[in-house]
């Protein structure tokens, strides 16, 4: 059977050393025919601080774990902060209740660069002023370099579409990338040999 991973949360105002030993040991009637559900589990729990992780493999067992945890807390006279169930977003590496780390991309719009850029180069450096200006209009800031634009963007699918109309190469952006040529520097633009 696929395992996943759940777990209950417990912020508790005092007494945690209280529910830490409950749950380790003594459990009054309700909550050990409760218990009697999760035989055979082997449910973890770690404390940090004021709070305290009950860990599953399944939803069904988080929610039992929940339902043992409130009867104790009840029977104990305990008040909890929070009490919920959690699930692990293997994707995103963190718990559903935990704020999404920002990407690589907001780093780098938070640090005032574009984290994608889309490079064009004109026929001429008219032709390039004027793509520039109308690029201007609609928002874009362009960098000029002769015949060349480099155009930022704060996502690939922007990018993707700005280089289609333009007819243009899309490359990772930010403060400064490093262009690997084996031998020519000059063919960024697909100029002097390369």
């Amino acid at each position: 059977m696929a395992r996943d991973n759940w777990r209950l949360r417990v912020d508790l105002e005092d007494r945690v050393d209280t529910l830490v030993e409950r749950l380790g040991f003594d459990l009054h009637d309700e909550a050990r025919e409760l218990a009697d559900d999760l035989a055979g589990s082997r449910l973890a729990v770690t404390r940090e601080d004021d709070t305290v992780f009950v860990y599953a493999d399944t939803a069904a067992q988080a929610e039992n774990a929940r339902r043992i945890v409130e009867s104790v807390l009840y029977t104990e006279g305990i008040a909890a902060r929070t009490l919920r169930i959690e699930h692990w977003l293997h994707e995103e590496e963190r718990w559903d209740d935990e704020p999404a780390a920002p990407t690589w991309e907001e780093e780098t719009l938070a640090h005032g660069h574009a984290p994608w850029e889309v490079r064009v180069e004109c026929r001429s450096r008219s032709k390039a002023d004027d793509l520039a200006d109308e690029l201007e209009q609609e928002g874009y800031k362009p960098v000029r370099r002769w015949r060349y634009l480099i155009v930022g963007t704060r996502t690939r699918e922007d990018a993707d579409q700005l280089a289609q109309r333009l007819h243009g190469r899309v490359e990772p952006g930010g403060e400064l990338v490093w262009e690997a040529m084996p031998s020519n520097p000059f063919a960024i633009f697909g100029g002097l040999g390369g």
